[in-house]
């Protein structure tokens, strides 16, 4: 199973951070509009991406802790198909939708992800992935504290939960 090492902060210049990648020569994957539906499951989170260049259903475990942070994945990459959706809104149903637009970066196993999500503002995660059990945690956990360092993310700007959590935090206050 792959393991990610993670964090995601909250950002009010994603242009400027963009930039600061560039000096390690990153690979553009590119701009993705991504509909993340969030199903109900008895535990860990579930979701089917659909994009324009990724689409997944996917499983995980992550603690909700500020900074970066160990995820287990699973990942089941697939063409689109409105009948794997409509499957599992009628087995299990939607805990709510999560839209966004992403640029997709790559420096060797670390993925970049800058984000604006419906309804939330600016992000950027970064993952640091590996894939086939050739990396330790410690490994990915300090490709991750790099990275934090180099675009001078500052503590309070971390954040815990996922797109999902936070959009139902602000969805309950309406």
């Amino acid at each position: 199973m792959p393991v990610n090492f993670e964090f995601k902060a909250r950002s009010n210049n994603n242009t400027e951070l963009e930039q600061i990648l560039q000096s390690f020569q990153p690979r553009f994957v590119g701009e993705d509009t991504q509909t993340d539906t969030y199903f109900n499951v008895p535990n860990g989170r579930m979701k089917l991406r659909e994009g324009n260049i990724e689409n997944a259903l996917i499983h995980y475990h992550r603690n909700n802790i500020a900074g970066a942070k160990q995820s287990d994945v699973l990942l089941y990459q697939h063409q689109p198909s409105k009948a794997l959706k409509k499957i599992l809104i009628n087995a299990i149903g939607i805990k709510t939708i999560v839209l966004k637009r992403r640029r997709i970066w790559f420096v060797d196993n670390v993925k970049f992800h800058f984000d604006h999500v419906d309804g939330l503002g600016d992000f950027i995660e970064v993952e640091a992935i590996d894939a086939d059990g050739s990396r330790s945690i410690q490994q990915l956990q300090e490709q991750c504290s790099f990275y934090a360092s180099i675009f001078q993310i500052a503590p309070e700007c971390f954040v815990a939960e996922s797109y999902s959590d936070l959009l139902l935090a602000v969805k309950s206050k309406e």
